[in-house]
């Protein structure tokens, strides 16, 4: 998978939000705010093609947790993109 074009992170009011760049931009009835750790991985992994493990190996590497917490932590994380439609 990979993220879909358009969308960026922003710093807005002490947040980081993901926005979508271009006429669609406007609506503002949904908002994506990324923690710390999901700032990492969508920093990470920006412009790439990406798996689930991948996602785990990062976290693996950033934090030194169990690879199954990293695998539970990973699937989870993006599954969420999925749900917000941030990645094809």
């Amino acid at each position: 998978m990979k993220f879909k074009e358009g969308y960026k992170v922003r710093s807005m009011a002490g947040e980081n939000v993901v926005i979508m760049q271009g006429k669609g931009s406007s609506d503002m009835t949904r908002i994506i705010s990324l923690n710390d750790s999901s700032l990492l991985l969508w920093n990470e992994l920006q412009s790439k093609e990406f798996e689930v493990a991948d996602v785990a190996a990062i976290l693996i590497e950033k934090y030194g947790i169990e690879s199954e917490i990293a695998e539970r932590d990973a699937k989870a994380w993006v599954e969420k993109l999925a749900e917000c439609g941030l990645v094809q």
